[in-house]
C-alpha cells in the first residue's frame, strides 16, 4: 500500500515560545510535517519561495512585512499554498483584510490543538475554518450598507463630502456654485436618505458606514 504524503506545514510567528509550541505539536501529528519556521513576514515569504509548503500558519502581527501583506504575496506567488491566519486579534477589519488577501482560514490563538490540526487538514483540502468572531465579522461586512445602498446622487455625494469637512450650507452653495436653497435641499435629501435628523448624525452615519472615504477621494 502506498504511503499517503504528509501535509507540509510552515509556521510564521515572531514569538519564540509560541512558535516552538506549535512546532512541537505539529511534530506529534503523523500526517503533518514541519518543514520550516519564520519569525517575520519577510522570512516566511522567502521560505515559501524555497520550501513550497502546503499550509502556512500565519501570525498577523510580526515585525517588518506584516501578516496580511505576507499572505497576499504568498497566495499570489504560490496559489497552491494555503494560508491559515492564527492570531490573538478578532478585529473586524483585520479579518476582512487577511481573507481578501487570500487566507483560507482565520483562527484565534485560544483554540485547542485538535481544532488547529483539523483546520490545517481542512485548509489542505481547500476548505475554510473560521473562528466564530471571524465568521461574524464577515457577516457584518456583507450586510454593511454602502454608498449605493443609500442611493445618493452624484451631487448629494459631493455635498456629503463637504458636510463631513464641516462646511455650512452657504459655504457648500459657494463651492458648488449653486443657490443656498438648492444646497439646503441637497442636505435635507441626504438627511432623509441616511435616516438622520441632524447634520452631526448624518456625518456619524457616513463615518460608521465608511461613506467618508467614498465621498472624499
Amino acid at each position: 500500500m502506498q504511503k499517503t504524503a504528509r501535509i507540509r506545514v510552515l509556521i510564521a510567528d515572531d514569538h519564540d515560545l509560541l512558535r516552538s509550541g506549535l512546532a512541537l505539536f505539529i511534530r506529534t501529528c503523523p500526517d503533518l510535517e514541519l518543514i520550516g519556521e519564520a519569525a517575520s513576514g519577510d522570512e516566511v515569504v522567502r521560505l515559501c519561495d524555497t520550501l513550497q509548503p502546503d499550509v502556512v500558519i500565519m501570525d498577523l502581527m510580526m515585525p517588518g512585512l506584516e501578516g496580511v501583506t505576507a499572505t497576499r504575496v504568498i497566495t499570489a506567488n504560490h496559489p497552491k499554498t494555503r494560508v491559515v491566519a492564527l492570531t490573538s486579534f478578532d478585529n473586524e477589519e483585520l479579518v476582512q483584510s487577511v481573507i481578501q488577501a487570500g487566507a483560507i482560514s482565520y483562527l484565534l490563538k485560544n483554540i485547542t490543538t485538535d481544532h488547529l490540526a483539523t483546520a490545517i487538514r481542512a485548509a489542505y483540502d481547500g476548505k475554510s475554518t473560521l473562528a466564530r468572531e471571524a465568521a461574524q465579522a464577515l457577516v457584518n461586512a456583507t450586510h454593511r450598507p454602502t454608498a449605493e445602498h443609500f442611493r445618493l446622487t452624484g451631487r448629494e455625494r459631493e455635498v456629503l463630502a463637504m458636510m463631513i469637512k464641516g462646511l455650512t450650507n452657504v459655504e457648500i452653495a459657494a463651492h458648488l456654485n449653486i443657490s443656498h436653497s438648492t444646497a439646503k435641499k441637497h442636505v435635507s435629501n441626504i438627511l432623509a436618505k441616511l435616516q438622520t435628523t441632524t447634520r452631526t448624525e448624518a456625518v456619524a452615519v457616513a463615518v460608521q458606514n465608511r461613506l467618508i472615504s467614498a465621498q472624499t477621494n
